[in-house]
């Protein structure tokens, strides 16, 4: 049932690129797309183009942090954190679903359109949140159609990068996103306390800008794109890609394994401040200050990734990260005194390195050009996390009556024991993993008979 649900949008879109209509409008539109979009820029194609577009990126977003949850608040009131649940329940959900897909289109459009679709969708929302209240929570929550940002990073530093250096690559984009996510919410507080909303979100729109022009000018294209077999409409489509992808069953495993994961992450990091402040008797100050430790930590642990990685191997990276986790969610759970807040929080940091380390995975056993689709995937399962974690950890506090102040009927931290039996379920699966694997085999159990040939080959007759 599991392997069912996760190879849904695998399924859905392979069943959807039968249809000849769709297929004939995606063929025009890819060829309007590429026309208008250069595929050069600034220099080669490199690492360092995918930083910069991930911190710009996360940081113009981060600005909107406090004045996003002040605005949710000040519109919905007293059904602001079921609104919030909803909102980004519905937007994860969508991601979760297209993810895979606008990943296997990047593999065949390139991953600059995508790209710049994915900010563009990311930023259209920022605008109407001094302009309708409604329609930013709107436009939030549809924005995931287009994908994520971050799969496509991840695809671009893949293009651009050798197997023996993507561990190293991975974790430097990783810590870039913490790094602007750390930063920027604080800055955002601070201009809006002082010159107001639409000053912070001027701020935000005009770096977004920023980074779309970014994006358009100066970020080469990181994939050779054939015209030639485009214009003889021989090219493979998405559709052949995520239903091969479906037979690999390390790729799922690693899916599965990232939903379990992620989706405690995501409770946890929406609801630890809270519960430090009302269970623990954490001050603004403190969990500041931790909030702010675990960041750094988490930033440190994922730029020596790839010295873990060697030393430790991609498996044995996951196994890591997952111990630690389920460690610091049993503390969060099961402690009574601040200073097993504090050690839970160090190894929260230290356990991040998990997705990252599944990432690489994923993208060392992939056919360089299938690395969007994967990479989708797996975003698709962190975007759906996102949704998830904070909705299932909302209800569990409800639940034990642990989301107000006073007296609780629990001493427990019951969302964190169950994300940690979630997490252990994992760390299970993570045993299955088989690193040292031989690619041609990988290849032949996707239905691929030549190694240098990707799934989506010449064989489609569809354009």
């Amino acid at each position: 049932m599991t392997k069912g649900f996760i190879a849904f949008p695998l399924t859905f879109f392979s069943l959807v690129g039968n249809c000849r209509w769709l297929v004939m409008f995606r063929s025009n539109w890819k060829k309007r797309l590429l026309g208008v979009i250069p595929q050069s820029g600034f220099g080669q194609p490199s690492v360092s183009h995918a930083l910069i577009v991930t911190f710009v990126h996360y940081f113009s977003w981060g600005l909107l942090t406090v004045p996003s949850m002040v605005k949710l608040s000040e519109t919905f009131a007293e059904r602001a954190f079921l609104m919030d649940g909803l909102i980004y329940g519905i937007r994860g959900t969508l991601a979760f679903i297209v993810a895979p897909l606008m990943g296997a289109v990047s593999d065949i459009w390139g991953r600059k359109p995508l790209m710049l679709m994915a900010v563009v969708a990311t930023y259209s929302p920022i605008p109407m949140l001094i302009i309708k209240d409604w329609w930013f929570f709107i436009t939030i929550t549809i924005s995931g159609v287009c994908g994520t940002v971050y799969s496509t990073v991840l695809a671009y530093v893949a293009d651009v990068t050798a197997q023996e250096e993507r561990s190293k690559a991975f974790g430097l984009v990783s810590a870039t996103c913490a790094a602007a996510m750390v930063l920027s919410p604080a800055l955002g507080s601070l201009l809006m306390d002082k010159y107001g909303l639409p000053v912070v979100v001027f701020l935000a729109a005009a770096i977004g800008l920023i980074n779309i022009l970014f994006i358009w000018a100066a970020v080469p294209e990181s994939l050779e794109l054939d015209h030639a077999t485009d214009t003889a409409c021989a090219g493979a489509h998405p559709f052949v890609v995520l239903r091969e992808l479906r037979k690999d069953k390390t790729l799922l495993l690693i899916c599965l394994i990232v939903l379990l994961s992620t989706w405690p992450e995501a409770g946890e990091e929406s609801s630890v401040p809270l519960y430090l402040t009302l269970n623990m008797g954490f001050g603004n100050v403190e969990v500041s200050v931790l909030v702010g430790l675990v960041a750094v930590l988490g930033i440190t642990a994922n730029v020596t990734l790839g010295l873990v990685m060697n030393v430790l191997g991609a498996r044995g990276a996951i196994i890591t990260g997952l111990v630690l986790e389920i460690c610091q969610l049993l503390l969060y759970g099961f402690g009574r005194h601040k200073w097993m807040m504090w050690m839970a929080g160090l190894m929260a940091a230290t356990g991040t390195i998990t997705e990252s380390a599944c990432c690489v995975f994923s993208s060392m056993r992939t056919h360089p050009q299938n690395q969007g689709a994967v990479q989708g995937l797996i975003s698709g399962m962190m975007d759906l996390s996102e949704g998830l974690g904070p909705a299932i950890f909302g209800i569990l506090f409800y639940v034990c009556n642990q989301d107000t102040n006073g007296p609780h009927k629990s001493q427990i931290g019951l969302p964190f024991v169950v994300g940690a039996i979630s997490v252990l379920l994992a760390l299970v699966l993570a045993k299955l993993i088989v690193e040292n694997v031989d690619k041609q085999e990988v290849y032949k159990s996707n239905g691929i008979a030549d190694e240098m040939k990707p799934l989506t080959g010449g064989n489609s007759t569809i354009c």
